[in-house]
């Protein structure tokens, strides 16, 4: 069923078992980076200190770290790490979710311009110092708008080509952009203006538990119900009659992703701003390891993000001395990853 999926970059077919395998190896490789992102950082800790560290908080064991080692860990590095799995995990899972829903390997987040409606929104809602729930909604129906126009703009064309698609998304994310220098331009200088550069640049800096307990259960539930879909996913790549003729309903079924892929696009951006290529690349390197089933690609996806994403923070905390813009990174990593993908597959844009 998966195999219909258009533009699919791998037709690879994997066994259960090796499915298992290889997400319970991502799953432990996920962890384990976990616990390195903990320790990793210009103010290195030992990583048995940092294990001992947590499960200080369950167990009752002799304290062999410093006040200042705990410190960092629960103020600084385990909010962050936190956000990063929420952010790489969200980015990927709705990526792969758009990609099957819409049959078109090209499509993500940025493209469908997704990211740069939900920067709109929550630009809009910090120019009017609103606080973080107005954030996340207003970042909400940016993306929802954004995406929707995309969307439209084919339908109205009679056009429903991977071309038109992408021509579309480069219309919204233009007029998008031609929207944010204009808040951009009134904003003053001195408070909202920095902010909002923050969320265009990509950051985990600022990440607090605070934000994590606004952002995270909304990030969670819209991430499980794209998980309980991942079936009717294959169903809608077989095409809409197809679909019908199995009882799904496709209209009911296509809004539910789209609002919660959306969702998960515009919680990522209350986080850390606006992130690109996570979206896009991730997906197609799942599609290499299991296959174009979404019933084993959108779990895969998930953990691979989470694993992307925690590494692209070590690094922009790591490398110099001041932090690195997360999408700088990104870009760096994700455009040539992708041509190499392009060549690799042979694949056509239209």
């Amino acid at each position: 069923m998966g195999n219909d999926i258009a533009g699919n970059l791998s037709g690879r077919i994997i066994s259960n078992a090796k499915y298992r395998m290889i997400f319970i190896g991502l799953v432990i490789m996920a962890v384990g980076i976990f616990f390195v992102s903990l320790a990793v950082g210009r103010y290195n800790i030992p990583i048995f200190d940092t294990v001992a560290i947590l499960l200080a908080q369950i167990f009752p064991i002799q304290p062999t770290w410093t006040q200042t080692m705990a410190a960092v860990i629960f103020n600084l590095r385990l909010p962050r790490t936190i956000a990063a799995v929420l952010i790489g995990g969200g980015l990927a899972l709705s990526g792969a979710a758009y990609q099957s829903m819409f049959k078109n390997p090209l499509v993500s987040p940025d493209l469908l311009g997704v990211s740069s409606g939900a920067c709109i929104g929550a630009s809009l809602a910090i120019l009017y110092s609103l606080g973080p729930v107005i954030i996340q909604i207003w970042a909400f129906i940016g993306g929802l708008v954004a995406v929707s126009i995309t969307v439209a703009i084919p339908r109205l064309m009679h056009n429903s080509s991977t071309l038109m698609l992408v021509l579309s998304g480069v219309i919204v994310g233009g007029l998008m952009s031609s929207i944010m220098g204009i808040i951009r331009y009134v904003a003053d200088a001195d408070t909202a203006l920095a902010e909002m550069v923050y969320w265009a640049m990509g950051s985990l800096a600022n990440v607090d538990m605070i934000d994590l307990y606004y952002v995270a259960p909304c990030m969670l539930v819209a991430g499980f119900i794209l998980l309980l879909f991942r079936y009717r996913l294959n169903v809608l790549s077989l095409g809409e009659d197809e679909a019908k003729t199995l009882g799904v309903d496709v209209r009911k079924v296509r809004g539910v992703i789209i609002v919660c892929a959306t969702l998960l696009t515009a919680s990522a951006v209350c986080l850390a701003g606006t992130i690109g290529w996570v979206g896009l690349v991730i997906p197609h390197l799942g599609r290499m390891l299991v296959g174009p089933d979404n019933r084993k690609l959108l779990p895969v996806a998930v953990v691979l993000g989470a694993i992307f994403m925690i590494l692209i923070d070590i690094t922009a905390r790591s490398l110099t001395s001041a932090e690195l813009p997360l999408s700088i990174i990104t870009g760096l990593i994700g455009a040539p990853f992708y041509f190499y993908l392009l060549i690799r597959q042979r694949m056509s844009i239209t």
